[in-house]
């Protein structure tokens, strides 16, 4: 009788075990998280892949606050350099007149807040962490006078936003009820490959009392994945294979024309 109770009560432990386990390790990708943590993230998904029909994509980042204040999500895309031209009309002929280079810009910004940025936190704080297009920094890749980089950034940050790929629209984040939120961001189609960082601030005083980062992994799949890694692992096969195919598709081209 001992020895079927003592079973009994072992059985029943790592049941115990089992089902206490289950909802920690969903709760942000297997760590486990303190019941008394005052911000809880997830995303909607980890991974997006592209293909041929791709045409972009909503990205949903959710979460759950303990004890209230103010929510600013950021996404953040893999840096790469960015030439700025400017163009001038010459003799009826538009032409590059000037450019600037920039080493490390974002390939994708948004970000979006419960409230106005400068009602949520000070500058200094908000340049620290590089919250709202006015506290990013883009170093020009070579010496420039300080009086004309200012114009290439404007003109940079409007041509990412009209390409879909900077976002700074504040007062997204919608409470669902007292804890949880919710912010939808949209990805275009020419979003770059590469890891992304989404970034959740929980702001109290106007001071960060906690902040989770989570990573994005945007990469293609199929024929474009395989493409991809041949231009950057075997680019001098890439260039002979890209001019064969122009030199096929022009010769195709020409022998349909004569036939027609």
């Amino acid at each position: 009788m001992a020895l079927w109770s003592g079973w009994l009560f072992g059985a029943a432990f790592w049941v115990a075990v089992f089902v206490v386990a289950i909802p920690l390790c969903g709760t942000a990708r297997g760590q486990v998280v303190p019941k008394d943590a005052p911000l809880i993230t997830d995303l909607s998904t980890h991974l997006i892949t592209i293909n041929s029909s791709f045409t972009g994509t909503d990205l949903l980042i959710y979460g759950a606050v303990e004890g209230g204040g103010d929510i600013v999500v950021v996404v953040r895309g893999p840096a790469e350099p960015v030439v700025v031209r400017r163009k001038e009309r010459i003799l009826g002929v538009w032409v590059n007149s000037a450019s600037v280079g920039f080493a490390r810009v974002p390939s994708y910004y948004a970000v979006a807040a419960t409230r106005n940025l400068n009602e949520i936190s000070t500058p200094s704080i908000l340049g620290r962490l590089r919250l709202g297009f006015e506290q990013l920094r883009f170093e020009p890749e070579t010496d420039m006078p300080s009086a004309v980089v200012p114009t290439f950034r404007t003109a940079m940050i409007e041509q990412r936003q009209r390409a879909g790929l900077f976002h700074d629209q504040t007062e997204r984040v919608v409470f669902l009820g007292p804890k949880l939120f919710r912010v939808e961001f949209e990805l275009p189609a020419n979003v770059s490959v590469g890891t992304y960082q989404a970034e959740v601030y929980l702001f109290r005083n106007n001071q960060v009392v906690a902040a989770v980062s989570t990573p994005l992994y945007v990469k293609k799949s199929g024929l474009e994945q395989g493409l991809f890694d041949m231009s950057r692992q075997q680019s001098a096969l890439y260039g002979v294979l890209a001019i064969v195919l122009s030199l096929a598709a022009g010769w195709i081209g020409n022998f349909v024309m004569r036939r027609v």
